[in-house]
């Protein structure tokens, strides 16, 4: 069936007429923000720790507005006889917004999701070359991502969770690693001052100890010695007073006789001479 004639001009007009019975809506910017659905494609952020120098967004870019420098590094083993490895350093990552034309084939072929849209879209520049974005830059807007949709229940962790985590979960235990090692530090900081101060004062308390237990020997010698000499002096008051009563009888006895033999004498000896004289 051919169209009817003027049928375009009616649909258009009555999209018109629509649109006329509707209420005029005025989007207040700046001073209201526009309400972006979350997949808005604004600006791109980094999430360095995930990127590996790979080039591969850097080689898909059409406009080739993105620049990435880098320098290999040797990583020692991590374990006693391994081989050392090579790895990439990340020295430049940059964007120029200026060439960008916002395909997103950057961030899809990321393979470890290190770049993400942000619907953020207010960083115009009076000069060209500032839109040219540096890696501090573009990992300030990963501030401005917005979280991944939900998921379905029961499906996989989102990988960019699971990065996340991963890295805070390393820096925890590297926080609380430091922390364990400076109280173990400290404990044994206080312990060797105990010991220090343990040992300035163990002189002194051997000292007063030996000093009293030299002491205590001291007087235990004095009263032992005083005890030897109280038990020499009665044995020697004993042994002399019956010496000194033996001697003193002795000498009596030896007197007696001699007195009696000299009386004898001179008593008829003086009579007889007296009586023998004319």
């Amino acid at each position: 069936m051919p169209p009817i004639p003027g049928s375009g001009l009616a649909k258009g007009l009555a999209v018109t007429l629509r649109t006329m019975t509707k209420r005029t809506v005025t989007a207040q910017y700046p001073d209201v923000q526009p309400e972006l659905p979350p997949r808005t494609r604004g600006v791109i952020g980094l999430f360095e720790e995930n990127c590996t120098v790979c080039m591969l967004c850097a080689r898909e870019c059409p406009d080739w507005c993105i620049y990435i420098d880098s320098h290999k590094e040797t990583v020692p083993p991590a374990a006693p006889g391994g081989r050392e490895r090579s790895r990439n350093v990340l020295d430049r990552f940059a964007i120029d917004f200026a060439l960008c034309m916002y395909c997103g084939i950057c961030i899809e072929v990321c393979p470890f999701d290190a770049l993400f849209w942000s619907p953020e879209f207010e960083y115009a520049e009076t000069d060209i070359h500032e839109l040219t974005h540096e890696r501090d830059k573009l990992r300030d807007w990963m501030w401005t991502v917005p979280e991944p949709p939900a998921l379905d229940p029961g499906s996989e962790e989102p990988k960019e969770f699971a990065a996340a985590r991963k890295t805070a979960d390393k820096l925890r235990a590297a926080e609380e690693a430091e922390a364990q090692r400076a109280a173990e530090e400290a404990e044994a900081r206080q312990a060797a001052e105990a010991q220090q101060a343990a040992g300035a004062q163990r002189p002194v308390e051997d000292q007063a100890a030996e000093g009293r237990r030299a002491g205590e020997d001291r007087g235990a010698e004095g009263r032992r010695a005083g005890e030897d000499r109280g038990a020499e002096g009665r044995r020697a008051g004993e042994d002399q007073t019956p010496e000194g009563r033996r001697a003193a009888e002795d000498r009596g006895s030896e007197g007696r006789p001699a007195d009696e033999d000299q009386g004898g004498e001179g008593r008829p000896g003086s009579g007889s001479d007296r009586g023998g004289q004319p």
